[in-house]
């Protein structure tokens, strides 16, 4: 049975911060969902909890069984125990994880074996004799002598994105009495062609605007005379207050925000774990802008939001490292977790196979840097016309590019691009126009350089898609038969002085006009192989 309170009873000064109680009622206690009792009792318990609103728990006897169904859905608390869930469904309305209970308690939580509790907010009513329990949430500012702190604790960590933290974070100090008009957030990001990511809230729309901002960013005006240039490379924040005679105007933000009538801006660094310097700005319309007691609260609690910020702003990188380096569905792969040597999956696949034509020559006859220069040329026009076109470049092998094009061969294909085989044929010869189309370009806009010149070769078949190599250095890319014919499909176009080859497996599937290269012996393979190539070869 659970004990009563004894209120003399002496406690452990290292837990007199934090307690628990448990208390039996002294009169019947209801539950109804949905019109029907779900629960009902006179031996309800009622837990009380250091900052947590008084809990009711029913002897599983007096809770309405047929009602629940266990879920895998569980959640720990280090001095009760791990809590099991049930799904509550009534009449057709069903709370998810409505209902919990601690089947096998710690020693601390022991009084709680055998009974459930259920989520108030999710029932219709809770009655403790004939009157209704009303609904107290957590107070937040009794869980920290700072509310934005409380805040953190209790509900930042439910953010699932960068943006939606922002959002969130924003939103509590509007409602909670800051006068907060705006905030900008600048993070400084690990990317080929991304200096940072901003994110921008305004309370006339709490929609948080993502930018992602170039790199060349850096000598436009709008940032190098901004607060925040000095400020990513160390200087310290701005604070500006913008009512009154003659206020400080240094910056351009600050003269259009006074212009638009503002009262305060305050621009504020905070940092990273790895030493990282990002900046977090608000203005403010409210007059007299900003007290003491705002900025205090705030910058009490900016290395615990920092550490929040870095987080999302970590998987963000990863994820547009790993798209960059493997690509997107690659990247994918690995950031879902198939990491382990042998990962992968049997996919059905366009294969292109492509190769810059004389780069051995080219090499010896350029300085590096200009070689370097004409190889990213070729691969611009090259990977960059598979990627619009739906396909994923999987590795850049010396001079040449292997990529594909997966097919879907159910509607819940993983493959968000993947589509059906004819589908998938028309887009891979669509890239290879596009990419003639580049080529041509580009050899015009270089008449100084040896034109670029490349074969193109298409195939479809079945590889195994996923990690080689060994443990300790793994790649993501397609091994068997079928990519090894597209290359030597490609090998081909040299021979036959055609850019684009195809197999008759290929042809076979394509929806538009090919026209047949001959029979011919492909190295490595048997037999002789029909190749095709385009009316327009």
């Amino acid at each position: 049975m659970p004990r009563e309170p004894v209120p003399d009873e002496p406690q452990d000064s290292k837990n007199s911060d934090y307690e628990i109680q448990f208390v039996t009622s002294p009169k019947r206690v209801r539950v109804e969902f949905n019109g029907t009792w779900v629960a009902d009792s006179s031996r309800a318990m009622v837990v009380h909890e250091t900052r947590v609103p008084p809990m009711y728990y029913f002897p599983q006897d007096d809770v309405r069984m047929d009602f629940l169904e266990k879920t895998d859905h569980q959640t720990h608390c280090p001095f009760k125990g791990n809590a099991s869930y049930w799904t509550l469904t009534v009449g057709g309305e069903v709370e998810e994880n409505a209902v919990w209970g601690y089947e096998d308690p710690y020693a601390d939580g022991e009084e709680l074996r055998g009974y459930l509790s259920f989520y108030q907010d999710k029932m219709s009513a809770i009655y403790e004799g004939d009157e209704e329990v009303p609904f107290l949430d957590e107070n937040v500012e009794s869980m920290h002598a700072n509310s934005v702190a409380g805040w953190l604790l209790r509900d930042a960590w439910k953010a699932a994105t960068f943006d939606q933290l922002v959002g969130e974070f924003c939103g509590f100090l509007h409602d909670n009495g800051y006068p907060i008009s705006r905030m900008t957030v600048i993070v400084p990001t690990l990317h080929p062609q991304i200096f940072a990511t901003v994110l921008v809230w305004r309370e006339d729309d709490r929609d948080v605007m993502v930018i992602l901002e170039p790199h060349d960013i850096l000598q436009q005006p709008k940032f190098a005379d901004s607060p925040f240039a000095p400020i990513i490379r160390g200087a310290g924040g701005v604070r500006r207050r913008l009512e009154g005679d003659d206020p400080k105007l240094d910056f351009p933000v600050v003269r259009d925000l006074h212009e638009e009538g503002a009262t305060d801006y305050v621009a504020m660094p905070f940092r990273f774990s790895d030493g990282q310097i990002n900046v977090m700005s608000m203005t403010s319309f409210a007059e007299g802008g900003f007290t003491t007691a705002h900025l205090g609260q705030l910058y009490e609690v900016m290395p615990m939001l920092g550490r929040l910020f870095e987080v999302h702003a970590q998987r963000r990188t990863a994820i547009s490292l790993l798209e960059t380096y493997l690509g997107r569905h690659t990247g994918k792969q690995v950031l879902d977790g198939h990491v382990k040597h042998g990962d992968g999956e049997h996919i059905h696949a366009i294969i292109w196979f492509c190769d810059f034509r004389d780069s051995t020559a080219l090499s010896e006859s350029m300085d590096q840097e200009t070689y370097l220069l004409h190889l990213n040329r070729f691969f611009h026009c090259m990977a960059g016309a598979v990627i619009e076109n739906g396909g994923e470049v999987l590795r850049f092998i010396g001079d040449a590019v292997l990529a594909i094009f997966p097919i879907a061969e159910s509607a819940g294909d993983a493959w968000e691009s993947a589509t059906g085989t004819p589908e998938a044929c028309r887009r891979a010869i669509k890239a290879a126009q596009l990419a003639d189309q580049r080529i041509v370009t580009t050899n015009e806009s270089h008449p100084e350089l040896p034109p670029l010149k490349y074969g193109i070769g298409l195939h479809l078949g079945d590889v195994t898609y996923g990690n080689i190599g060994i443990p300790e250095r793994l790649e993501f890319t397609v091994i068997g038969s079928a990519a090894n014919e597209a290359a030597r499909i490609e090998s081909m176009t040299k021979e036959l002085q055609k850019t684009v080859l195809i197999s008759s497996t290929f042809a076979d599937n394509y929806p538009g006009k090919v026209v047949s290269a001959g029979h011919h012996a492909l190295k490595g393979l048997e037999g002789e192989h029909e190749l095709f190539t385009l009316p327009d070869e």
